[in-house]
């Protein structure tokens, strides 16, 4: 039996050995074939060479050899071992091959390519902000020891000891993530982070990853220690546009990196973990309790004495230089964000001369905090934002939101959100355009469409109304009527062309004011009401000038083509009227000053607008949370009416009244404004006469008008 066994693993060896050896020939030719051909030609080759060598493993099995020692099996695993690290190594090959092939020029990468420093100006040069990447480059030999030790204490202490990465840092700070039940420590060296300066995109991938550790290696490899000490400390960013320890020690202490103490070296060395948060403009007491942390690190590492520990803390850094000014900082971040679209590449220092009122930028933020803070707790909103802009589209105030150093997300600019009934205007444009007048009369009924059944605020309901009434009382009933009638293509039509572009088909609950959008262009969509019908584009940049004085951009002062006839700004302008005269934004009125607009809330109150404007302004105000949390109860006509009302008094201090676009003007709003500002002699006679529409201006001008849903339309005086 032991000799058949014997004899049967014989022939099985000499038949694995041919095997063995045709595998071994072709993935010899598939490994010369990778080198030539590319990275992925190795995988092929690598799966060869181990069958290969798997199949020389099966001819030493146990069928060959019957006889075993009490050793045999802990002998037997070591080819396999080999296997197992040849994988390995072949694998870890392949990849490092394959990142080389794909990853940028680690040499190219190094050059400094710095965009410019922009100065910018409200209106009438008053100076807002600095932005850009300040910088001084400062050798290695002139950074004092104090600041690498604060920065090595906070970002990498074992720096000097590892190979660009660091298992023992990341272990950790794994546990420590472990135990506290959150991320309290990152495991990244100062290799790391440089890597992501200088080479890679800010996502989490596990390709990025890889390439950063990569990159890492590449970096230990070319340069010293110091060489990456000095690249790192000129290159991370120490808030307030400050890239580099030369530009934050001139910017924050008026001084040069030599000169500055070790508790000012220890306020720095504690911005990098969080700029904004930490940064001594806006919270100096927040950014002294970070660096008196990190002295104190310094201090139970025997980094520094006692005698220098009591010294840093009994003199902390005091700034030397002013901030910028506050309330600005939305609008200085929005335009080093446009301007470089708006001149190109360019190697000079910038001066923008901005549109912003700096008065109304300070009467919009100070309306946004006191309503926030005298009422956002119990009505549970915690941000807002603001855009004040003229109807030409020059925007004079942006707010967004509550404080820029705790986040500087652009809520006015960035944030996508649902706008309820302020997109209804929309909707009754397009049916206006279609044939349809304000005293046209549409059902306000439940209605029910292909399962949905909408409802009105409150579940109630006034039957056959006009449009007007229907627009005043955001009846969501004849909303979704007459989106239905009128088509939601032809709707999201009118809205793309009055600036809303992110309008979009999501069916008819877009009556209902479901597709998201932003404040930017729900305010710059209603400025074509404020207009009379033109074309607007919201702009921020009146005119940008280089250090030599050269005008690189200047704001257009083309006309602009017209985009809604007047027949139908008059029209809308009526029914918008009525919403602030004796519908939901009545706490909106101003008064004497004519004003439209439309309120708007989304389900569960998680956003709360107002658009509204009068003939010389726009503005519009958004309330939420931006964990899209519910509200208490806040409605677009309640908080939002209130910043809005708030702003536009401000902004309207001294100005005549003026009538709407294709409305007219009472007498008494005439006589009472003058009276107001001083002026006499008023004609007795109405200027401003109110304008009717007539039955043949009514008439569409294209296609047959859509009929009303009761299958009639009548007309009234506007």
């Amino acid at each position: 039996m032991a000799e058949w066994r014997v004899g049967q693993g014989e022939e099985r060896a000499a038949s694995f050995g041919a095997a063995a050896a045709h595998h071994a020939r072709v993935a010899a030719a598939f490994l010369a074939h990778a080198l030539a051909t590319g990275v992925r030609a190795v995988f092929v080759a690598t799966w060869k060479i181990i069958r290969a060598f798997s199949l020389w493993l099966v001819i030493k099995s146990p069928l060959a050899e019957p006889r075993r020692s009490a050793h045999r099996p802990l002998l037997q695993l070591i080819p396999w071992l080999i296997v197992a690290v040849g994988w390995g190594a072949i694998t870890l090959l392949a990849v490092v091959t394959y990142y080389a092939t794909v990853l940028p020029d680690p040499r190219q990468a190094m050059v400094l390519r710095l965009p410019p420093n922009l100065t910018i100006l409200a209106r009438g040069g008053e100076f807002i902000a600095e932005r850009g990447m300040r910088r001084n480059y400062v050798p290695y030999g002139e950074i004092p020891p104090n600041i690498v030790k604060v920065v090595l204490a906070t970002e990498d202490r074992r720096f000097f000891y590892h190979f660009g990465l660091d298992p023992i840092g990341l272990a950790r700070a794994a546990s420590k993530n472990w135990s506290s039940g959150e991320v309290v420590q990152g495991g990244s060296t100062i290799t790391q982070q440089l890597v992501k300066n200088l080479f890679l995109q800010p996502k989490r991938t596990w390709t990025r990853k890889a390439e950063e550790f990569i990159l890492a290696i590449w970096l230990e490899s070319r340069f010293t220690k110091q060489q990456i000490l000095e690249f790192y400390l000129n290159r991370v960013y120490f808030g307030g546009g400050n890239f580099g320890i030369g530009a934050a020690t001139h910017s924050y202490f008026g001084k040069e990196p030599k000169d500055v103490t070790l508790g000012e070296a220890a306020l720095l060395a504690g911005l990098i973990k969080a700029p904004s948060y930490y940064s001594p403009t806006s919270n100096m007491d927040r950014a002294r309790d970070r660096s008196k942390e990190i002295l104190r690190i310094l201090a139970e590492t025997d980094q520094i004495d006692i005698n220098q520990y009591a010294e840093a803390l009994a003199h902390p850094a005091e700034l030397k230089v002013p901030p910028s000014k506050p309330g600005f900082g939305f609008v200085a971040d929005w335009v080093a964000e446009v301007a470089p679209m708006l001149t190109g590449e360019t190697d000079r220092n910038l001066v923008v001369e901005t549109t912003i009122d700096a008065g109304l930028q300070l009467a919009a933020r100070t309306a946004v905090e006191d309503v926030i803070r005298n009422k956002g707790r119990t009505a549970r909103a915690t941000e807002a934002g603001v855009l004040l802009m003229t109807p030409d589209g020059a925007i004079r105030a942006m707010i967004g939101g509550r404080n820029h150093a705790e986040s500087q997300f652009n809520r006015a600019v960035r944030a996508m959100r649902q706008p309820g009934s302020a997109f209804k205007p929309f909707i009754y444009l397009a049916a206006v355009e279609a044939g349809w007048t304000p005293d046209t009369k549409i059902e306000d009924a439940p209605i029910e469409v292909d399962g949905w059944k909408p409802s009105n605020f409150g579940d109630t309901y006034r039957g056959e109304i006009t449009l007007r009434q229907a627009l005043t009382h955001s009846s969501n009933m004849a909303a979704v009527r007459l989106a239905k009638a009128v088509g939601t293509d032809r709707v999201v039509e009118v809205a793309n062309r009055l600036g809303v572009l992110s309008a979009k088909n999501v069916g008819l609950t877009m009556a209902l004011g479901t597709s998201e959008t932003t404040l930017l262009e729900m305010t710059s969509g209603f400025a074509v009401f404020a207009n009379g019908g033109f074309s607007v584009v919201p702009e921020i940049v009146e005119r940008i000038r280089d250090d030599q004085g050269r005008v690189l951009f200047e704001r257009s002062k083309a006309p602009p083509p017209r985009i809604v006839s007047p027949r139908a700004i008059s029209a809308m302008n009526d029914m918008m009227n009525s919403v602030v005269a004796g519908g939901t934004a009545m706490a909106a009125s101003l008064d004497l000053y004519p004003a439209a607009g439309k309120t708007g809330t989304s389900q569960k109150y998680k956003d709360a607008w107002f658009i509204g404007f009068t003939a010389q302004w726009v503005g519009g105000v958004w309330m939420g949370n931006d964990n899209a949390s519910p509200m208490r109860g806040v409605t677009g006509g309640s908080l939002p009416a209130e910043i809005w009302k708030q702003v536009m008094l401000k902004a309207h201090a001294g100005l005549m009244a003026k009538p709407l676009p294709g409305t007219g003007l009472p007498p008494e709003f005439i006589q009472h404004t003058a009276d107001a500002i001083g002026l006499s002699n008023v004609p007795a006679r109405n200027p401003f006469r109110r304008r009717e529409v007539s039955d043949a201006e009514a008439a569409p001008t294209g296609p047959p008008p859509l009929a009303a849903p009761q299958g009639r339309a009548r007309r009234a005086p506007l």
